[in-house]
């Protein structure tokens, strides 16, 4: 990720850790048998990456952090407006009966959002991970009716993965400065 500062390094593999392990969980609403064990070896990696990312940024919060007085707004609003989005259109969603593509909207979003993320964070590489998630959500959905498979298992299943490496990277990052 290499963001300036090991405080945003740690934090970002704590944020990435946690997330990835919650789209690795929604994965588990209806995979294919095979499908259990991978999703669940990834939310433990997840997990442990969240833990190790957290536990860094404790130890380096009175450190710098690209996240200051006049950055702070601006990555409250583009969250604001991230949490905004994901739940109107999630509403959207149930109120059309169309409640199954709920995870891909939300992925949608938040893939999004990481491109105004990458610049306030300073974190070229996160644009990867922003277009990562973005093409995934929406290749998910022609995935899971192709397969007859649901579009939260494989909405997870690909979303979970990215988030978990971006993590890992970040992770290491931060522990090799």
């Amino acid at each position: 990720m290499s963001p300036e500062f090991l405080r945003d390094a740690a934090g970002t593999a704590a944020v990435f850790g946690f997330f990835a392990m919650t789209w690795f969980g929604w994965a588990q609403e209806k995979p294919p048998q095979s499908w259990l064990w991978p999703l669940r070896i990834g939310s433990i990696l997840s997990g442990l990456t969240a833990v190790a990312g957290g536990l860094l940024l404790w130890r380096h919060w009175s450190d710098g952090s690209v996240i200051d007085a006049e950055t702070g707004p601006q990555f409250g609003v583009i969250v604001g407006i991230e949490f905004a989005a994901a739940g109107l259109g999630a509403a959207f969603l149930a109120i059309r009966k169309k409640a199954h593509l709920m995870s891909a909207w939300i992925a949608f979003v938040v893939g999004v959002h990481f491109f105004p993320l990458a610049v306030i964070l300073q974190a070229p590489a996160l644009h990867v991970t922003a277009a990562l998630v973005t093409v995934a959500s929406v290749a998910a959905v022609f995935v899971a009716r192709a397969k007859s498979l649901t579009v939260s298992a494989v909405v997870g299943a690909s979303v979970g993965p990215i988030l978990l490496v971006s993590g890992l990277v970040a992770l290491v990052d931060a522990l090799t400065r």
